[in-house]
């Protein structure tokens, strides 16, 4: 089922809000460097754009408008490229591997007193993220220093 641009950016963005952010997590996924990259294009593109637009104009005159135009929306581009990516690896189901990961750190997490539901049958990436969140948020830090 294909969802729409508007709804993977937001699913994206929920995603990044949900992922934990914590340098343990660096090296195995790229989620940590795509959110930081995305969150930095979202404050900066903009400004970026508007500059390109402004000294484009200025100095090369109304003749290059299409040009400026062109340069400030790939600018503005770019944070939702980023949020796109984000929203579909939300979406992805977790690979075999990842998979019995994911299913044997919960078990650990309950051993630990965890208590949640596993999510699905066929875990995304989304719940991977929450399933990691709650770990860092409720968990001790011997057992996430264990785990990484």
């Amino acid at each position: 089922m294909q969802k729409s641009v508007m709804s993977q950016v937001q699913i994206g963005r929920q995603y990044a809000k949900q992922w934990p952010m914590r340098k343990e997590l660096a090296p195995l996924f790229s989620e940590f460097r795509v959110i930081r990259a995305t969150e930095l294009a979202i404050t900066v593109m903009p400004i970026l754009a508007m500059l390109t637009l402004f000294f484009q104009l200025n100095y090369l005159g109304p003749d290059f408008l299409p040009q400026a135009i062109a340069s400030a929306l790939f600018f503005l581009s770019l944070p939702l490229q980023g949020l796109l990516w984000l929203g579909k690896r939300a979406q992805t189901p977790l690979d075999p591997a990842m998979l019995s990961w994911y299913k044997e750190l919960y078990t650990k997490m309950v051993a630990n007193g965890y208590q949640a539901e596993l999510s699905e049958k066929k875990p995304r990436y989304l719940e991977l993220a929450t399933l990691l969140k709650d770990m860092f948020e409720k968990m001790d830090k011997a057992f996430t220093k264990e785990q990484f």
